[in-house]
C-alpha cells in the first residue's frame, strides 16, 4: 500500500519534471542549453521506466532503460563533439 503510493508520487514529480523540461526546451536561448534540457529528459525518461517497471513487476523495462541509457549517453557525447569540433567522425 505504501510502496504503491510512493510509486504514484514519483511517477507524478517525474512527469512534472518532464512538462518543465519541456518549457524550458521551448526558452532555452543557446544550443548548448538545449542539449543539457534533452540530457536531463532522459535522465527523467529513464527513471519513469524503471518506476514503471516496478509497478508492474516487469523485468524488460530494466532492460529497456539501460538501453535507452546507452543511447542518450551517446546522443549527448555526439551532440556536444560537434558543438565543439563541427563535425562528429574524425
Amino acid at each position: 500500500m505504501i510502496v504503491s503510493t510512493a510509486l504514484t508520487f514519483a511517477l507524478g514529480a517525474f512527469g512534472l519534471a518532464m512538462a518543465l523540461n519541456l518549457i524550458r526546451l521551448a526558452t532555452a536561448p543557446t544550443l548548448t542549453d538545449r542539449i543539457l534540457v534533452v540530457d536531463t529528459m532522459t535522465v527523467n525518461v529513464i527513471a519513469i521506466i524503471v518506476l514503471y517497471g516496478m509497478r508492474s513487476g516487469s523485468v524488460l523495462n530494466f532492460e529497456v532503460a539501460i538501453l535507452f541509457a546507452l543511447t542518450g549517453f551517446v546522443s549527448t557525447v555526439a551532440f556536444c563533439k560537434y558543438l565543439l569540433r563541427g563535425s562528429i567522425i574524425e
